[in-house]
Parts: C-alpha cells; structure tokens; sequence
C-alpha cells in the first residue's frame, strides 16, 4: 500500500515543482464600481476616493480629460477607486468602499482612458 501511494505522490510532487505557481502578487487586479450599488452610495464612495481618499481624479473631472467619458457616476467611481487602490493597496488601502467596489482581472482600461495598475 505504502509503495502505492509513492508511486502515485512522488510525481504529482515532482509536477508540482516544476509548474511554476501564480501567486496573487502576479495578477493583475483592478478595483470597478460594483455593478449592484445603487448610485447614491457611489456618489458618496466616489466623493471620499477623490476627497478625503486621495486618489488622482483629475483624468476624469473635466470635459476633455481622458476618463471624463462616459460621464456616469459608475464609470468615474470606477476609476476613482481603482486610482486610490493602487495608489495604496500597498500601504492597507483596500477595494471595498463600504461594499460598492469589486476587483476585477480584467483591465478596464478603454480608448484613450488608462486605469492604472501597479504591481
């Protein structure tokens, strides 16, 4: 039994350290408004973010900025947060703005309105 269970763990060892592994420190992550919060509450998360959060909205709060479209309160909380995540994931900041921000592995970044990711 015992020369069994060798043959059949000392491979599945040996694959296991030659496929390298993906930690979480190699994907990239980015932080989105949540598709379910109402607009009220990311108003408010979004008012923090660029406030009292300080994330870098400046991309997003004037006419011809490259994130000022669409000019949704969705699409610029998306950007806020993302812009206070990464600013400061490493330092304890989080995407979770009371419930209204998702991470997402898929680069929201559209035309000429780059979200930023740092790893």
């Amino acid at each position: 039994m015992s020369t069994f269970l060798i043959r059949i763990l000392l491979p599945l060892l040996v694959i296991a350290m030659i496929i390298p592994q993906q930690t979480d420190a190699e994907l990239e992550q980015w932080c989105v408004a949540d598709e379910q919060t109402p607009d009220d509450e990311l108003q408010a998360a979004l008012n923090w973010a660029c406030g009292k959060g300080g994330a870098d909205c400046s991309q997003m709060q004037q006419e011809n900025q490259p994130c000022f479209l669409p000019n949704t309160i969705r699409d610029h909380a998306s950007f806020a947060f993302n812009s206070y995540y990464q600013t400061y994931k490493h330092k304890g900041g989080s995407c979770y703005f009371k419930g209204a921000a998702i991470i997402t592995e898929l680069d929201p970044s559209h035309g000429s309105c780059h979200y930023e990711y740092s790893p």
